[in-house]
């Protein structure tokens, strides 16, 4: 799937001047949605395009900010239809009828059993876990979790996921001269599986962080 979107992606940047921010948007959105689709392929080429000066713009760093902003944006109006469909269909309904529109029921349980775990964090959390990224919208909208709080949450895990990946984009922007758009997303890929770990170990810190505040915070309501 990678291969073919890809490939595609050719077409796409000669409208990146005009249309780049827009659709960085509407692609982010879908990403986030139940539709599958590899945020790799939008946020890689968006920070490659911007640090090339290849963006709206043509400044660097106005069009990578504008790029996670839209990104972003996106990623929440994604992840608010799969909070709708949770909230308003249904646990019994997506179990059932989920496998037609790519909601696996494997993922789904997953993605519930985690948010059943730990939360509203969740959220947050998993928007930097592949295959659970999209799904975690369902099972907080089937917990019918407050709006604000999801909205917040999504919002800083996607824009966390969405930096990472523009930020690869964008050293392969600086650092490399010609690359196909298939070599700079597999390449972009692996370099961000390659160091997952330190991905992971910054967003156990960040969680370590909110857990303590919201224990001193519980025991000052307490007292």
């Amino acid at each position: 799937m990678l291969e073919t979107l890809a490939s595609h992606l050719e077409f796409f940047a000669a409208l990146a001047p005009k249309w780049g921010f827009a659709l960085v948007f509407f692609f982010m959105a879908v990403e986030s949605s139940f539709i599958p689709f590899p945020s790799e392929v939008v946020m890689i080429p968006a920070g490659f395009l911007a640090f090339r000066g290849e963006l709206s713009t043509g400044s660097p760093w106005t069009d990578a900010t504008l790029a996670i902003a839209f990104g972003t944006l996106g990623s929440l109006v994604g992840a608010a239809v799969n909070y709708w469909l949770g909230l308003k269909l249904g646990r019994p309904f997506l179990y059932r009828y989920g496998k037609y529109f790519f909601l696996d029921k494997k993922t789904l349980e997953r993605a519930e059993d985690l948010f059943r775990r730990y939360g509203d964090i969740t959220t947050f959390v998993c928007r930097l876990v592949p295959v659970i990224r999209q799904i975690i919208s369902i099972p907080a909208g089937f917990a019918r979790m407050p709006v604000w709080r999801f909205a917040l949450f999504t919002t800083l895990g996607a824009g966390a996921w969405n930096l990472v990946l523009l930020a690869v984009g964008g050293w392969f922007g600086r650092a490399a001269q010609n690359l196909t758009y298939l070599e700079l997303v597999t390449r972009g890929k692996a370099l961000v599986s390659e160091n997952y770990g330190w991905i992971a170990l910054g967003l156990a810190a960040v969680v370590a962080v909110w857990a303590l505040a919201r224990r001193v915070a519980m025991k000052g309501i307490e007292k």
